[in-house]
């Protein structure tokens, strides 16, 4: 049964579908098979290369950075989105990770929700975990960390204040990943230790996490800066702060993640 537009033609649906961290490989089943299906795929550079490419051009369009680097606006996307569906397409709004994990998924499902789009969500491996997990470290371990926070180090540029509460964060004794954050490691690591956690705290950064040329750089609190500039890890990159961090040095001799993985320490 198909849904109606206000014009009396058939709408068709959009799937908001995460692609994981990168690998293709890491694609879920169902992911793979709209991406087969779709008549248009709308995508940014954060589901990678090698997923992009799965989908022919003529059925996909970049909706990221545009030539010049300015992004996309939003405001377009979510219009796109509604046009192609009330054209009676099949859309695949295609988002590295997860849509909902800091992928403004609930941002353009509410949107279609209030122009009448129907939708259907597609989960993701999120890089949160995966990234820091194929490089030796889980996010949570009965040892070392009961909870684990994820943030966002890119916040909507227009808010007067940030809204993570890093005090409260150094409290909660527990990992913290921080998404999109690489560039902003000086302000919220002085942040940190500000709010009285342990300098020597382990830190690692996951540069690229699953795709070819993936790269780990481990630290502390204290130096995860110094390690950050002298391996030249650049975005995209998870920052893992905790504990957990340090289980990487324990486990990476026998770690097969089958990345080519360079790797730069420093405490």
């Amino acid at each position: 049964m198909s849904d109606r537009t206000g014009d009396g033609g058939d709408v068709g649906h959009v799937s908001l579908v995460g692609s994981g961290p990168g690998d293709p490989e890491l694609l879920t089943v169902k992911a793979r098979r709209l991406l087969d299906e779709a008549d248009v795929v709308l995508h940014d550079k954060l589901p990678g290369p090698d997923i992009i490419s799965l989908v022919p051009e003529d059925r996909r369009e970049d909706v990221g950075k545009r030539a010049g680097g300015e992004w996309t606006p939003q405001e377009y996307t979510n219009r796109r989105l509604v046009e192609l569906a009330r054209e009676g397409k099949h859309v695949v709004r295609l988002k590295g990770g997860d849509p909902f994990v800091f992928g403004r998924g609930g941002e353009e499902m509410e949107h279609l929700a209030s122009e009448g789009v129907p939708f259907e969500v597609v989960p993701g491996v999120t890089s949160a975990i995966a990234g820091p997990a194929v490089a030796g470290i889980p996010v949570t371990h009965r040892d070392h960390a009961s909870s684990v926070s994820f943030v966002t180090g890119h916040e909507d540029p227009t808010k007067e204040e940030s809204a993570v509460d890093w005090d409260a964060l150094a409290a909660t004794g527990g990992t913290i990943v921080v998404l999109m954050g690489v560039g902003k490691l000086p302000a919220y690591s002085a942040e940190l230790r500000s709010a009285g956690l342990d300098p020597e705290t382990p830190v690692a950064l996951v540069e690229r996490a699953t795709w070819p040329g993936m790269r780990v750089a481990t630290g502390t609190l204290e130096t995860i800066v110094d390690v950050r500039d002298e391996a030249g890890i650049e975005p995209p990159a998870i920052t893992v702060v905790g504990d957990v961090a340090a289980t990487r040095d324990r486990v990476r001799a026998f770690l097969r993640s089958g990345y080519e993985t360079e790797v730069g320490e420093g405490r």
